[in-house]
C-alpha cells in the first residue's frame, strides 16, 4: 500500500505561482512512477504533469508545457508541481497519483493505483 499526502494549494491572482508538494509512505519501493492530474466539477480528471522515478523523464498537458514543472526528490519521497503564470481556468483540484504496475502509460489515469486526497488551487483576483 501507499499513501498520498498532496499539500501547497490555496489562493493565487493570475500570473502567480504555487508549488504543490506530494509525500509518499508505505510501499515506496513499489513506485515506478508519479503524477499530477486535475479535475473539474462534473468533468473527468486530466493529466497535468508525470515524472519517471528512477529515470526522471517527465511528462507535461499542452496546457500546461512551460508554466509547470514537475520534480522529484527520492530522499523525501515527494514529488512536487511548481505552477507558474497561473490562470483562472487552472482552478481545480489537483491530485497526486502513483503507478507501481508496469506498461505504466503518464497520459493514463488506469495506469494509477494510488491517489491522494486533492488539493484546491484556485486561481482569481
Amino acid at each position: 500500500q501507499v499513501q498520498l499526502v498532496e499539500s501547497g494549494g490555496g489562493l493565487v491572482q493570475p500570473g502567480g505561482s504555487l508549488r504543490l508538494s506530494c509525500a509518499a509512505s508505505g510501499s515506496i519501493f513499489s513506485i515506478n512512477a508519479m503524477g499530477w492530474y486535475r479535475q473539474a466539477p462534473g468533468k473527468e480528471r486530466e493529466f497535468v504533469a508525470a515524472i519517471g522515478r528512477s529515470s526522471g523523464s517527465t511528462y507535461y498537458a499542452d496546457s500546461v508545457k512551460g508554466r509547470f514543472t514537475i520534480s522529484r526528490d527520492n530522499a523525501k519521497n515527494t514529488v512536487y508541481l511548481l505552477m507558474n503564470s497561473l490562470k483562472p481556468e487552472d482552478t481545480v483540484i489537483y491530485y497526486c497519483a502513483a503507478a507501481t504496475r508496469r506498461g505504466w502509460n503518464p497520459f493514463s489515469r488506469y495506469s494509477y493505483d494510488y491517489w491522494g486526497q486533492g488539493t484546491q488551487v484556485t486561481v482569481s483576483s
